[in-house]
C-alpha cells in the first residue's frame, strides 16, 4: 500500500474498505456475542491481519470494544481486558497508527468514561501465510480485505501481454491461479486454526468473483493500458511480460471446497456482496442516491486501485511511469463505467468457527 497522507496514499484512497468493514460489522457482533456464549474471557485477545494503515487500521479495534461493550452490558459481565494485535507486512507504515494512537485513546475514553477494560494494542509484522502467535492465544480472528493477495503469483505462466487473469487467458493460466489459491488460503486456515482456541472465531473478507462476470474488469484494465504503453515505447515490453498480479478473486464455491477440504472450521456463513466502486462514497451518507458523476467514479477507482498496487507496479516499471499509467487508467475506466454504468466488484464475506 502507498504509505503517508499523500493525495495517493492508502490512508486517504480507502473508504471502499472502510465501506466493506462497515458491511460485515453485523458478523462480527454476531461472531463476539456467540463467543461470550461459550467462552469465559478476562482479556480478550484479538487478531486484525492485513490491517494496513490510515484510518481503517484502528477500526476493527473501535468495534470490537462496541460490541463488547454492548453484549457484556446486556449479560451483566464486567468487561475484558483487550489486547489487539495489529498484522501486516514488514513494510507497512505502523508509525502512523502509533502516532494516532493517544488521540484514539482519547477518545474512546471521552465515548464510555471508564466503562471499558484497559486496551492493549501491539504490533505484530510479518506474512500471514506464516506462523504469527502461539498455540491457542486468540479468541478472535479477523482481515478484511487482505486474502484475494496471494503469496506470490504463479510462476511460468508464459502470460506475456496480461498482468492477471482475463476471460481469454489459457485454461492452464486459470488452473495454475486457483491452485495458488487453494494452497495459500488452506495453509491460511492450518495457521489460524492452531493460534486460535477452540470454539474462537474469524471474520474473512475479501475480493471474490462471480462465476457469471469478467474475472476483476479492473485488472483487465490496467493490463490493457500498459500494454498501451509498451507499444508507445514508454514500458519496455520485457518488464510487462516478466510480470503478473500476485492476486486471485475467488469464487463462493471455490472458498468453501478449500475451507470444507482443510477441515479445521466450522462454516457459519459465507455469503457475497456486491458493491458499486461509486455509490454511497460518502461514509456519512448512506441514501443510494448519494451517486459521484463520471469522473469522479473513474477518480475514485483509479485513486483506490493506485494506492493498492503501486508499490508493486514502481517496483517493476519505474516511479517515472506512474502518473502516466494511472492518468491512461482513469480514462479507460470513465470508458468502462460508460458502458457497463455500475461498476461492481463481489465481496465475500465469511464467518468461521474453530472445531473444538
Amino acid at each position: 500500500m502507498n504509505h503517508g497522507m499523500g493525495d495517493n496514499s492508502y490512508a486517504h484512497n480507502s473508504i471502499i474498505q472502510n465501506k466493506v468493514m462497515r458491511e460485515a460489522k453485523p458478523i462480527v457482533e454476531e461472531s463476539i456475542m456467540r463467543l461470550y456464549t461459550i467462552i469465559p474471557i478476562h482479556c480478550f485477545k484479538v487478531a486484525d491481519l492485513g490491517c494496513s494503515s490510515g484510518p481503517n487500521a484502528l477500526q476493527l479495534v473501535s468495534n470490537v470494544i462496541d460490541i463488547v461493550h454492548t453484549t457484556t452490558s446486556n449479560l451483566n459481565l464486567k468487561p475484558p481486558v483487550f489486547q489487539f494485535f495489529l498484522n501486516d507486512l514488514y513494510g507497512n507504515d505502523f508509525n502512523s497508527i502509533f502516532k494516532s494512537l493517544p488521540q484514539f485513546l482519547e477518545s474512546l475514553e471521552e465515548k464510555k468514561g471508564h466503562k471499558f477494560g484497559t486496551c492493549f494494542i501491539n504490533a505484530t509484522p510479518g506474512t500471514f501465510y506464516k506462523r504469527l502467535f502461539p498455540n491457542g492465544s486468540l479468541h478472535f480472528i479477523h482481515s478484511s480485505f487482505s486474502l484475494h493477495w496471494l503469496s506470490q503469483a504463479p510462476k511460468d505462466l508464459g502470460n506475456k501481454k496480461n498482468i492477471h487473469l482475463t476471460r481469454t487467458s489459457s485454461p492452464a493460466m486459470h488452473k495454475a491461479y486457483g491452485e495458488q489459491f487453494q494452497k495459500d488460503f488452506k495453509l491460511f486456515l492450518k495457521l489460524r486454526s492452531q493460534e486460535l482456541v477452540p470454539g474462537g472465531g474469524m471474520i474473512l473478507t475479501l475480493i471474490g468473483r462471480d462465476k457469471t462476470r469478467e474475472i476483476r474488469t479492473s485488472w483487465s484494465l490496467l493490463g490493457t493500458t500498459l500494454n498501451d504503453m509498451v507499444l508507445e515505447n514508454l514500458i519496455e515490453a520485457t518488464k510487462l511480460e516478466s510480470f503478473d498480479l500476485p492476486l486471485y478473486d475467488p469464487t463462493i464455491e471455490e472458498a468453501k471446497e478449500v475451507i470444507e477440504d482443510e477441515g479445521s472450521f466450522t462454516l457459519l456463513r459465507l455469503e457475497c456482496v456486491a458493491l458499486d466502486w461509486g455509490a454511497n462514497i460518502n461514509e456519512d451518507v448512506v441514501d443510494n442516491n448519494n451517486k459521484l458523476d463520471l469522473n469522479m467514479k473513474a477518480e475514485v477507482t483509479t485513486k483506490f486501485v493506485r494506492a493498492a498496487l503501486e508499490p508493486v507496479l514502481m517496483a517493476q516499471f519505474g516511479e517515472q511511469v506512474m502518473d502516466e499509467l494511472f492518468q491512461r487508467y482513469k480514462n479507460k475506466i470513465v470508458q468502462l463505467i460508460m458502458e457497463v454504468e455500475i461498476l461492481e466488484f463481489p465481496t465475500l464475506v465469511m464467518s468461521l468457527i474453530k472445531n473444538v
